[in-house]
């Protein structure tokens, strides 16, 4: 009986060890990943939405059965065109971070980073009450402290993934968002949230600290002092403190459905679409890197992204709008 258990546990910490070897190599092949070109190839398929059938027979199989859809991807379409939805549905964990839904999530994100027709990146939960839980625990206790900090380490590669799409990004928070969860938000470029929505990274309550980027993002969101004092006591905030934080940008009391957190991200994401798309990237990015930088080498970045737009279509079609006072047509060339 001792022998047999001692197989059965071989056998787990083996299985355990290879999907964790899929995340370091897909953490290896994607770390460097740099903003794309302008003009960069679609999605294949003419930018339908991705669905567990597309996704059947990918790489990020970790069995030989196809895993559950827990992120999957939704194009708006009509006036909304441009729009993308990232859908989190991992029901039964409150779409924990755990290594099916990272690797969903990443698979995704790459796709989206090299589609030049999306214009807005939304995140929102399909599971009432929750944005994202944050960490498994459940698989997380399975693993020794080596495969511990290797899969942080591709969450935190995720999230950077997530702060480096070109396209302007939204997380829009109707729940509980704790942890990663809060991570993964923070890596999106604007946050909306339920007045009852509750988040905070609460890692020093388990022993841990944000190690998924939240240490660094944080501060530079809401200020250093003010995110000490949220991550060494752990503290959960509402919606309505998070807005007077500086942590969110719109916080809106909860309706009927749930969903009021994602609808104002809808609203925000609907300002963000008659842009012209190429300057609103390029702004992202010179804003991006240029908060990183002494203000000279900022102003330099500057100029480097203004000269992108100069030889553009969108440029020369918002100088002929202004000129005829109609409302630019802007095609994103």
């Amino acid at each position: 009986m001792a022998a047999l258990i001692r197989r059965l546990a071989g056998q787990r910490c083996c299985s355990s060890r290879r999907w964790l070897g899929v995340i370091l190599r897909e953490t290896h092949d994607r770390t460097s990943s740099v903003i794309p070109r302008v003009g960069a190839r679609p999605l294949a398929g003419g930018g339908r939405p991705l669905t567990a059938c597309s996704r059947a027979h990918s790489r990020w199989q970790h069995t030989e059965a196809a895993d559950p859809v827990e992120v999957d991807v939704k194009r708006l379409e009509g006036e909304d065109d441009g729009i993308v939805e990232v859908l989190m549905c991992r029901l039964k964990a409150r779409n924990a971070l755990g290594h099916v839904f990272v690797s969903q999530m990443r698979e995704l994100v790459s796709t989206l980073s090299s589609d030049p027709a999306v214009r807005v990146v939304v995140f929102r939960s399909l599971v009432p009450g929750v944005f994202c839980a944050g960490a498994d625990l459940k698989e997380r206790a399975e693993m020794n402290n080596a495969e511990s900090d290797l899969f942080v380490h591709g969450l935190r590669s995720l999230m950077t993934q997530i702060a480096s799409l070109p396209m302007p990004t939204i997380a829009g928070m109707d729940g509980v968002a704790l942890g990663g969860g809060l991570e993964l938000a923070l890596a999106c470029d604007l946050r909306t949230a339920a007045s009852s929505a509750q988040m905070g990274l609460i890692e020093t309550t388990r022993g841990l600290l944000p190690g998924a980027g939240g240490s660094q993002r944080l501060p530079r969101m809401v200020g250093i002092t003010l995110a000490k004092e949220l991550i060494f006591t752990g503290r959960r905030v509402g919606g309505q403190t998070a807005l007077e934080m500086g942590l969110v940008n719109r916080a809106v009391e909860q309706n009927q459905t749930g969903d009021a957190a994602y609808r104002e991200a809808l609203s925000l994401a609907r300002e963000i679409l008659p842009q012209a798309p190429i300057a609103v990237r390029m702004a992202k990015e010179a804003m991006n890197r240029g908060v990183e930088v002494d203000i000279g080498s900022a102003m330099a970045i500057e100029r480097m992204c203004y000269a992108r737009v100069i030889p553009t279509r969108d440029r020369r079609e918002g100088m002929a709008a202004f000129i005829e006072k109609r409302p630019p047509r802007y095609i994103g060339e």
